[in-house]
């Protein structure tokens, strides 16, 4: 029998990782404190009405170069490997993997990030994303420097990956197939889910959670609990759990429920289609 496939989509800072990407190395080479650096950013936003995430990706150009700091892909990317994780991100994703081939289906990691790719794709659980989006810079051929953001990732631009994920459409620079009528999807909404930590990721929430898929409010500590929960509250996630992805953790029992009931809604949709034929 044709296994299901599902998309698992992660936001990426404080839901795999336990801060902001950026303080994990970048700030302090500035010389700033990352309270510093996001006070400056928030304040060139709201002098400026600047989008916000536009706002943090001029700083670091700006910063940087200010500073005297190179800001190449590749210093970005060894920036990666200084990450720290929530207990068991690390192994999270091969347990997964293997709980769904069990059960029959294919599950499908992706991230949706508003922090930077390039950081992302020197960390070390870069290579379990079937693909990343995240904000991206153009990079100068000549000076290997940023000069122009190439991607932003906004908290309602992260919507529009929903979409693309399901259709298969991961070019972002084509907006055709994206939006064109398809009778067929690659992954159905129902083989959804999402998962992040608060407000920016509301959007991205409600659309898998009204769309048939499911959507997971994670917190870290007991403020973030309050907040998160009263998404449940009102109905807009499906499930609130501890950012904890260790083996036997809510969070794993949870995930391989929802593997559960794709696997048995897979099987009595094959039982439908042979008593059809």
């Amino acid at each position: 029998m044709k296994k299901a496939i599902m998309a698992i989509m992660y936001d990426f800072d404080k839901t795999l990782s336990s801060d902001y990407m950026q303080n994990f190395g970048f700030i302090q080479e500035l010389g700033m404190t990352p309270d510093e650096f996001w006070k400056e950013t928030n304040d060139f936003a709201t002098r400026t009405s600047a989008d916000r995430t536009l706002a943090y990706m001029y700083m670091m150009v700006e910063k940087a170069r200010e500073k005297g700091v190179s800001l190449t892909r590749e210093k970005l990317q060894s920036m990666g490997a200084k990450i720290k994780f929530f207990k068991g991100v690390q192994t999270w994703f091969k347990r997964i993997n293997e709980y769904g081939d069990y059960k029959g289906v294919k599950v499908e990691h992706y991230l949706i990030s508003s922090g930077n790719t390039e950081i992302v794709e020197g960390c070390p659980i870069a290579k379990e994303f079937k693909k990343i989006f995240g904000c991206e810079f153009v990079f100068d051929p000549k000076t290997k420097e940023p000069v122009w953001p190439k991607l932003a990732v906004n908290y309602t631009q992260k919507t529009q990956y929903f979409f693309r994920i399901s259709k298969g459409a991961f070019n972002t620079s084509d907006e055709t197939q994206v939006n064109e009528k398809s009778p067929h999807r690659r992954i159905p909404y129902s083989n959804m889910v999402y998962m992040g930590d608060g407000m920016t990721d509301i959007p991205a929430m409600i659309l898998a959670h009204n769309n048939g898929g499911n959507s997971i409010a994670l917190y870290s500590d007991p403020a973030n609990k309050e907040t998160v929960t009263q998404l449940l509250k009102d109905d807009r996630v499906n499930f609130v759990c501890k950012a904890d992805y260790s083996s036997g953790s809510e969070l794993e029992k949870v995930m391989n429920l929802l593997i559960d009931e794709i696997s048995i809604r897979n099987v009595l949709q094959k039982r439908q289609d042979t008593a059809i034929k």
